[in-house]
């Protein structure tokens, strides 16, 4: 297990020093155990954690698709005269969102590049339903990110007619 040569090499250090070689040797060991093994050990913890709380809501996806397949895809778009922008600005307003739009610019093509802060999710998730159901305008591309607080986010959303 120890080759020859080290073993020699240790038991020609004197007491003291095979006293010091020993302890620091434990002291090695304490220290990958500490360092390395422990967080390792919480990562797995947590990451098991994260995983069986994604496994949940998934199962409750599954289990809510049939109750929104039969409820069917809602009333039929019905064009407005509407600019993208007065729309975005109404739709947010009557939607419970208006204090979290900050801001909203043009993009190309004729979208909307929509900005929300501190915007409750459901609210949100409601709107942009409405917008794509009700109003035909769709979600080119979303960034929505968790803000700390239960059920609140921010969220940076691209809009199209």
């Amino acid at each position: 297990m120890i080759p020859a040569s080290l073993k020699a090499w240790y038991e020609r250090q004197s007491e003291r020093d095979q006293r010091v070689l020993r302890w620091g040797g434990v002291i090695v060991v304490i220290l990958v155990i500490l360092g390395v093994l422990v967080p390792l050990q919480r990562g797995l913890v947590t990451a098991r954690s994260h995983l069986a709380e994604q496994q949940a809501d998934l199962v409750w996806m599954r289990s809510m698709a049939p109750a929104l397949a039969a409820a069917g895809p809602g009333p039929a778009a019905t064009p407005t005269n509407e600019s993208l922008v007065v729309l975005i600005d109404r739709t947010a307003r009557e939607s419970g969102l208006a204090q979290a739009l900050t801001g909203s610019q043009p993009s190309g093509n004729g979208a909307m590049r929509v900005q929300l802060e501190n915007a409750d999710f459901n609210l949100l998730i409601g709107w942009l339903s409405r917008l794509g159901s009700q109003l035909g305008v769709r979600v080119e591309n979303a960034s929505v990110t968790a803000n700390g607080s239960a059920g609140v986010v921010n969220a940076t959303i691209l809009l199209q007619r």
